[in-house]
């Protein structure tokens, strides 16, 4: 089972990405059909988190933070990687600067 947006490759018996919040596929489409996603920032506060979620789901922004739980791992803070589609970068960009977390 694999994650459609991050790619991460789960075992089976799971059903959803824990990253991404999003149901697993059988197989990966190629990687040239793939979108390409791009790092906007990095948020280290979970109330950043998910005010930016909260802002983004709201619109056709398509994203997802990478190591979004890997802070309950480590004693040293990670951050989370906001990653975007490019086709959205302007649009995101544009939602980060009005939250003013950009």
């Amino acid at each position: 089972m694999f994650c459609p947006k991050c790619r991460a490759e789960y075992r089976e018996g799971f059903l959803e990405c824990s990253d991404c919040d999003v149901d697993l596929v059988e197989k990966l489409e190629r990687m040239s059909e793939m979108p390409r996603f791009i790092k906007l920032a990095t948020i280290f506060s979970e109330g950043n988190i998910a005010v930016i979620k909260a802002s983004l789901d709201k619109t056709e922004v398509e994203y997802y933070f990478d190591g979004e739980h890997s802070h309950r791992l480590a004693p040293v803070p990670l951050g989370a990687r906001l990653m975007v589609r490019e086709d959205f970068r302007k649009e995101a960009e544009s939602i980060l600067n009005d939250l003013e977390l950009l």
